[in-house]
């Protein structure tokens, strides 16, 4: 914890903790693709065209990304869990207005809402562990959030899918909202106040824009998240391209698709939780210490082998994009580039955080966006005339290798002092 006087919850409580929060770090996202499978009677519905039907998920997309920036700091200055409840409502009463929409263009409006109060579940969420937990511990808590919110991607379009068996879009979102009031009831339960008034910023929004700016001014913090931000552009490309790839160009049917989309979500899981392993094998006198540098030290070292075996593994996609390899030569490395997302996140999650003191809530909002529209904007403009196997894996080649040599070049920086 990063404050005197401060009592972490116990270990009863720190296990209900973390699965919560997981669960809120996920429903943002999982709001953006449960209604996958329904666009196109959506687009019917309101009779409009496909591609403002995908707008819809722009929209959320864009709240999921900027929202960050707002609740963050808002956290900052009245503590975790006032507005976390308060996001977790609006994205309830966001939901139910979405089922009700009447036409495109409010529907696009309130996806935006939806998406911006989505936002505070993944920026709060960080915080709270940034506040419970310090080294190898809060990393552990950050792979917690990674695993649970790593099966988004899998679960919400079967959701969706299994929705539409028995009602249409509108039902989906009357659905989100059920989801979201059981959320809210789970944040009031297992969600305590986790940042003292001690604290707390005060001032209004001019203290907020020194909250984000002081995080762009921490060298050490920015160094790790836009590391994070270009690992996860590689990312991105492979859950923004895969489909397109696997589909048109290796002849992959929608339902072998969902499988190889669902093995490698797995590999997150599976990521997440190696990067436990590794960083638990801190000795304990060094976590143990305020800010545990050999914990610090070892999470940046893994970090650096992960991003090489990654840069590695889309030269492999690359090469075998190019010799028109059988297609177990292309999934094999995309698994693997996969679960190594399931490390890079929680571990420089904890590392950028480990570098701030105070205002904690508007460093992860920064964390957060940056890590979204990177990723997000990237793999779309790269595709404006196409998706194939070659650009995919060329995109992911050239993420990974500056996210390595970033952190590569910035050592001295980096490392912990003490």
């Amino acid at each position: 914890m990063s404050g005197p006087g401060y009592a972490a919850p116990g270990a009863p409580r720190r296990r209900a903790l973390l699965p919560a929060l997981g669960a809120l770090s996920a429903f943002g996202p999982i709001s953006m693709d449960v209604y996958i499978p329904a666009l196109p009677e959506l687009g019917h519905d309101l009779a409009t065209t496909d591609a403002l039907a995908q707008v819809t998920m722009s929209a959320c997309l864009i709240g999921l990304a900027l929202g960050q920036l707002i609740w963050g700091p808002i956290s900052d200055r009245y503590g975790r869990r006032r507005p976390l409840l308060w996001a977790v409502a609006g994205f309830t009463v966001a939901a139910l207005g979405c089922a009700v929409a009447p036409s495109i263009g409010i529907l696009i409006a309130v996806r935006l809402v939806q998406g911006l109060c989505g936002a505070a579940g993944i920026a709060i969420a960080r915080a709270v562990v940034h506040d419970v937990s310090v080294g190898a511990e809060a990393t552990a808590g950050y792979a917690t959030l990674t695993a649970i919110a790593g099966a988004a991607p899998v679960l919400a379009p079967l959701l969706g899918g299994l929705l539409l068996g028995f009602t249409d879009w509108r039902g989906i979102f009357l659905a989100l909202a059920v989801i979201g009031g059981a959320l809210l009831l789970t944040a009031a339960l297992c969600v305590p106040e986790t940042l003292p008034a001690a604290e707390r910023t005060t001032g209004g929004v001019g203290s907020d824009l020194r909250g984000i700016g002081a995080a762009f001014a921490n060298g050490p913090f920015l160094v790790f998240a836009f590391t994070l931000s270009l690992a996860t552009a590689g990312f991105f490309t492979y859950l923004q391209m895969s489909s397109f790839v696997l589909q048109e160009e290796y002849g992959v049917g929608a339902q072998g698709f969902a499988l190889i989309f669902a093995v490698n979500a797995g590999g997150i899981v599976l990521g997440a939780w190696l990067s436990r392993r590794l960083v638990r094998r801190v000795p304990n006198r060094a976590r143990r210490r305020t800010r545990p540098a050999a914990g610090f030290d070892r999470g940046r070292t893994i970090v650096l082998w992960s991003l090489t075996l990654g840069t590695t593994a889309a030269a492999v996609v690359l090469l075998s994009a190019l010799l028109r390899s059988p297609l177990p030569w292309l999934l094999a490395p995309l698994f693997l580039l996969v679960a190594l997302h399931g490390v890079n996140n929680p571990t420089l999650t904890a590392l950028a955080l480990g570098r701030v003191t105070r205002g904690a809530g508007s460093a992860s909002a920064v964390l957060g966006t940056l890590a979204a529209l990177l990723g997000a904007l990237v793999p779309p403009l790269l595709s404006h005339s196409g998706v194939s196997a070659t650009l995919m894996g060329a995109t992911m080649l050239v993420a990974l290798a500056a996210a390595l040599t970033l952190l590569s070049l910035t050592g001295r920086l980096t490392r912990a002092r003490g």
